[in-house]
């Protein structure tokens, strides 16, 4: 979260420098071009001026030695040319070599012998290659006689304008160094509520209710979010446990009348007439089922009271229950199989998956009259997959949608002992450890009429 923060504010912030910087940098090399033209345009008017005179007095050696000398110091060819373009004064084969490099020297040229001092030649941003080429007439109007060109290697003054660039940047840098030195700390001091209230919601949808948030750092209004979350999860574990005592107590006191109640409906026995016993049976069949509603209401409240999740290998869950699934189904002339790859890690639910799974087994040997379970394993992306199948009659997809209600039960199993909260609460179980309980179609039937019944836990994968 931090670095995103970062991202979105560091090329804000490089937006800023840039609005800023490069229209600063465009005006300083603007200013360094003007001021080597103005410096080659006082230059070139001073030798026309002397060349106007040496040339109609046919005095033209000291200028001859004033441009040579001019070229040697600066690396300038300055020469004075007539109007067919010959050289007249001058270094003539420097400004001859460097005129050859110049396409836009004729223009320039052509103007000031037509009595027009010309505009600066070439572009002149730093990585343009061009020289300067500047053209003054010699004579006015109809008298011109000639020209003074210039043509002056501007490498210097561009490297004097990226120098002046890098240092405009480095100096940007500055600011954006600093930002990401302040923001740094200060998005860590503001968000760091945000992470704790994200990973105590992780703890809480994984059945811890006792995780709460520091309300005391960061800006104001986190420290009111955070004061205001733990409130509600005051409230919030206030209402589980109230919940949880009550099933429990209420199961609980239960427990004792209804034990009474079944020794005295089961002392009637032996002075029932014959009309009476049919009814007896009855009370007593009620009486055993409410005492096993009771049990799996107990059952629920001490599994739902386990609050936190933990990692755990398939392999070991299943050898403290394979060897029991088997002497189940061997005692009821049933066959087990199973197909679970070794080293599976997942994240166990809260009241242990050998539960669960152990109740997923036992719907299957009492309900579906299968011949044949089969417990098998895999890995499906994030998940590992669990699936206790077997070959018996199985819910239609009707009955599969309900199934997972509490105390629904399919009409075929009404005189079959149970509660209907069994595949319920391992649901619950399931899904509040991040994962899924599923009801599928099981494995064909021995006869060919359809298939039986499929429940697979998903959980999530825990990688070394």
């Amino acid at each position: 979260m931090r670095r995103r923060l970062l991202v979105v504010l560091v090329p804000l912030a490089v937006l800023l420098v840039a609005a800023l910087g490069i229209p600063h940098s465009v005006t300083l090399a603007e200013r360094e071009m003007q001021e080597t033209y103005v410096d080659r345009l006082g230059d070139v008017g001073r030798f026309a001026s002397l060349a106007e005179t040496a040339l109609s007095s046919g005095r033209t050696e000291a200028l001859q030695q004033e441009l040579t000398r001019y070229h040697e110091l600066y690396g300038i060819p300055a020469a004075v040319i007539d109007t067919s373009g010959a050289v007249l004064l001058g270094p003539a084969r420097a400004y001859q070599e460097a005129a050859r490099a110049e396409p836009a020297l004729p223009r320039i040229v052509t103007a000031a012998l037509a009595g027009t001092r010309s505009e600066p030649s070439g572009e002149w941003a730093p990585w343009d290659g061009s020289a300067l080429v500047v053209a003054e007439p010699v004579g006015r109007d109809s008298e011109v006689v000639g020209a003074v060109v210039t043509i002056s290697d501007l490498s210097k003054t561009r490297s004097r304008v990226l120098l002046q660039w890098a240092q405009l940047a480095a100096l940007g840098l500055l600011p954006l160094i600093a930002l990401i030195a302040v923001a740094w700390p200060v998005s860590a001091w503001v968000l760091r509520p945000v992470r704790e209230l994200d990973a105590a919601s992780g703890r809480i949808s994984q059945g811890d209710l006792t995780i709460r948030a520091d309300a005391e750092a960061g800006p104001v209004e986190l420290r009111r979010l955070a004061g205001s979350f733990n409130t509600m999860m005051d409230a919030v574990e206030n209402a589980v446990q109230r919940q949880r005592a009550f099933v429990s107590d209420a199961s609980h006191q239960l427990r004792n009348p209804l034990t009474s109640l079944r020794l005295a409906v089961e002392s009637m026995e032996p002075h029932l007439a014959g009309g009476g016993r049919p009814v007896y049976e009855v009370a007593v069949d009620e009486v055993k089922a409410m005492q096993r509603l009771l049990n799996s209401l107990q059952a629920s409240a001490r599994m739902e009271s386990i609050r936190t999740t933990s990692p755990v290998e398939l392999d070991s869950v299943l050898a403290t229950r394979v060897d029991r699934w088997r002497a189940l189904t061997a005692t009821s002339g049933r066959t087990l199989a199973v197909d679970v790859p070794p080293g599976l890690r997942l994240l166990e639910p809260t009241g242990g998956l050998g539960s669960i799974l152990d109740e997923l087994v036992s719907n299957a040997l009492r309900l579906s009259e299968a011949q044949v379970v089969e417990v098998s394993a895999r890995i499906d992306g994030e998940v590992v997959a669990i699936a206790v199948r077997d070959d018996g009659q199985g819910l239609d997809a009707a009955e599969r949608g309900q199934a997972l209600r509490r105390f629904w039960r399919s009409p075929r199993h009404q005189n079959v002992p149970g509660t209907g909260l069994g595949l319920a609460i391992c649901a619950d179980l399931v899904g509040a450890a991040g994962g899924e309980l599923l009801l599928e179609e099981g494995l064909p039937r021995p006869d060919g009429s359809g298939h039986g019944f499929a429940a697979v836990v998903a959980l999530p994968i825990v990688r070394d």
